[in-house]
């Protein structure tokens, strides 16, 4: 009997999907079957005809009832959730430090989820890496968010009377979402500046033609990440940013902590000094804000400037971003299917790695220590996952 991969409806103000018909191909190819909830593609704008050969549900328990697999693109529903069943599994993006007892309840139904936020950083994981597929459909955004907002034109604009001067730039964090931005930024035809904490992204920032922004503070961590800054290097870095703010007509920041607050970077003081009709745009706004000021879903005034703080970017776009997320997890799970077959490698750093929850209990590490939960046994020798910033500064 086939392995059967579920789809149910997303959250209402979700417009992604975790399926696209490529993949349904993909899937048929390792003998496993698609089993869709009616309307589940509809915002993705993925009509039935474009999905091909899958298997249809009406309800989303039809979905749970009949799936050895669930994809989701972010937590399941409290309804999904009590319809899960031992040994289900469960894979998208979880949100696995959100909430102490809604992972416990999910252990506690003996399901195996796998949080794709939890995903080594390593090689072989790149094609499964969601957070860097999302992360580009967000950074991208931030730049157009700032464009629709901004009071001038981005590009120098010649005209009979004279030349408009182009926009002043500021990306910080450059990650995967900062590099997009300042990449889109440039291909507005803006002056864009760059600033990361790891000395390292300054080639990479140079490299998009911005001119990185050199506060002296350097603080390169594990896995390619930034370490966390002290008191002096933030006050240092405070100092030497606030020119760069008050320069800018448009700021962008991108500094996420998976499970835990983001780093306040831009103080309300710098905003403040900022030219009127300025804009920023906060792209951790969900996670507690890099500015001080931002409010999430919300565009507010600080001082003369605009600052935006918008929630689940790569929404905006779903269809590419669908692509995307679709593709990341066939490039997960496929591993796991062999002529219909399902198997669990326990011995594989990725899915080790990635479990948040197995067998009844919360399994990660980090994440049983973020919710304050006991210390999980191992699953396997396994690399152990980001949890630092996905993109730093």
């Amino acid at each position: 009997m086939s392995v059967v991969i579920g789809v149910p409806a997303s959250a209402e103000h979700e417009t992604r999907s975790p399926i696209i018909g490529d993949v349904v191909k993909k899937l048929a190819g390792l003998g496993a079957r698609v089993l869709v909830q009616r309307g589940a593609t509809d915002a993705a704008f993925t009509t039935p005809e474009s999905l091909g050969d899958v298997d249809w549900a009406e309800t989303s328990a039809d979905v749970m009832a009949r799936s050895d697999i669930v994809w989701t693109v972010g937590p399941l529903s409290a309804s999904d959730e009590a319809a899960t069943r031992p040994g289900q599994l469960v894979i998208g993006m979880l949100a696995p430090w959100s909430d102490a007892a809604s992972a416990t309840a999910l252990a506690g139904r003996g399901v195996t989820a796998f949080a794709l936020e939890l995903l080594p950083r390593i090689s072989r994981a790149q094609s499964m890496d969601i957070l860097t597929s999302q992360g580009s459909a967000s950074g991208y955004q931030c730049v157009l968010l700032a464009a629709a907002r901004a009071p001038k034109f981005f590009p120098m604009i010649t005209y009979a009377a004279g030349t408009i001067r182009p926009s002043r730039v500021l990306v910080i964090g450059a990650g995967v979402a900062g590099l997009q931005a300042i990449a889109t930024a440039k291909r507005l035809g803006a002056m864009v500046q760059g600033y990361d904490v790891r000395p390292e992204t300054r080639e990479q920032v140079e490299s998009l033609g911005a001119k990185f922004v050199d506060t002296g503070v350097h603080a390169v961590g594990e896995g390619g990440y930034a370490r966390e800054l002290t008191q002096d290097e933030r006050a240092q870095q405070a100092t030497a940013l606030a020119k760069a703010v008050a320069e800018a007509d448009v700021v962008i920041t991108t500094a996420a902590v998976p499970g835990r607050r983001a780093p306040r970077i831009i103080t309300r003081a710098m905003v403040e000094a900022m030219k009127p009709g300025s804009v920023v745009v906060d792209m951790a706004a969900e996670g507690g804000g890099n500015v001080e000021g931002t409010v999430a879903g919300k565009d507010v005034l600080v001082g003369g400037a605009r600052v935006v703080g918008p929630v689940n970017l790569p929404a905006r776009m779903p269809v590419h971003a669908s692509e995307m997320f679709a593709k990341n997890l066939f490039s997960f799970t496929a591993p796991m299917i062999t002529d219909g077959t399902l198997t669990l490698d326990w011995s594989d750093e990725v899915i080790a790695g990635t479990a948040f929850t197995h067998a009844g209990h919360v399994v990660h590490a980090g994440v049983a220590k973020a919710l304050g939960l006991p210390e999980p046994a191992p699953l396997a020798a396994a690399a152990d996952p980001a949890t630092a910033e996905e993109t730093s500064a």
